[in-house]
């Protein structure tokens, strides 16, 4: 059996700066993973954060990088990926799993009193998403069948709270 290609990587860090994100997507161990899995476009979302200095050796003529800052949407994009890397935030997992998406969840570890790790380690034993930290992002993709994730069950933005509250134990 073919392995599945990820031609159009989507990377998003949400409204927030997250350059630890940014940062080991565009690292050479990050990118050789990712032409290993069939990518030709990647597109990043950097949020609030700076510019990246891509160096164009590190992606070459064979990888089409291009990246935004902020906008009103991002649901094309994701519909439009063949695999999305995003931060841990509960409202971007929403809108990956809602689309039926292979995800990758990376989470900052910088932050305090951090449930996105919670959120993301719990998704990831039910098997909807794999995660990861920011230095283990190569790995991550390298030892990860996205064949075997699971669909989110369909439902309402409401269901996905009513998950949340329940798994923060509201």
């Amino acid at each position: 059996m073919k392995k599945p290609t990820f031609e159009r990587v989507f990377v998003t860090v949400g409204s927030t700066q997250f350059e630890e994100l940014i940062d080991s997507v565009i690292d050479s161990s990050v990118v050789n993973e990712l032409r290993r899995m069939g990518c030709r476009k990647l597109i990043l979302q950097i949020g609030r954060g700076k510019d990246p200095k891509i160096v164009k050796e590190i992606f070459g003529n064979d990888i089409d990088v291009t990246f935004f800052d902020l906008k009103t949407s991002i649901a094309e994009d994701i519909k439009q990926a063949d695999l999305v890397i995003s931060h841990a935030g509960a409202g971007s997992c929403i809108e990956v799993l809602g689309a039926e998406k292979p995800l990758v969840v990376v989470v900052n570890e910088r932050l305090m009193d951090n449930h996105q790790t919670e959120l993301a380690d719990q998704l990831s034993k039910e098997g909807y998403l794999m995660y990861c930290t920011p230095s283990t992002l190569a790995q991550t993709l390298a030892e990860s069948d996205f064949g075997q994730l699971k669909q989110f069950p369909p439902g309402s933005v409401s269901d996905f709270i009513s998950y949340l509250d329940a798994f923060m134990g509201f």
